[in-house]
């Protein structure tokens, strides 16, 4: 084996090494969540158990595919679904994991989550004022009494004979 071929050898070895779990490097396994909404100042419940009150951010797992409650008094409560999906430069790292040959790259960015991004992101919802109906007045109808007879001269009958 000559130094050229060696040279080269080490370099893709190096390479490989160097290209392994790309997006597991540039963008982490998390991510962070951002839950805003119109009013603000809604209670925010994620279905990972982490709460805050909007607007409000979360690091998040890349791969966890979530469940957003908004509530706030007054207002009818929202839920909202977040997705795990590959994409933006996450495929873009997937891609390069490939081409530089970086099978374990693939299956470390695939595994942790890495090449995944949270859809939709960030989460914006407008709160709908609840309709309530505006208290029923019951109104008592008072009839008036019938006139007092008391003082009007009784009307007597008289038998004929």
């Amino acid at each position: 084996m000559n130094l050229k071929s060696l040279f080269f050898s080490g370099a893709i070895i190096a390479s490989a090494f160097t290209f392994t779990g790309c997006a597991t490097i540039t963008r982490g396994t998390t991510q962070a969540l951002v839950i805003e909404s119109d009013p603000p100042g809604a209670d925010v419940e994620l279905s990972n158990g982490l709460r805050g009150r909007t607007p409000a951010s979360f690091t998040v797992k890349r791969k966890e595919n979530l469940v957003v409650k908004i509530k706030k008094d007054g207002y009818e409560p929202v839920e909202a679904n977040v997705s795990s999906t590959v994409g933006d430069g996450g495929g873009t790292a997937m891609a390069g994991n490939i081409l530089f040959g970086g099978l374990i790259g693939l299956a470390v960015d695939g595994g942790n989550g890495s090449n995944k991004t949270l859809v939709p992101n960030p989460v914006s919802v407008k709160l709908l004022p609840i309709h309530q109906t505006p208290p029923v007045q019951i109104t008592q109808l008072v009839q008036p009494a019938p006139p007092d007879q008391s003082d009007q001269p009784k009307k007597t009958k008289y038998k004929k004979k």
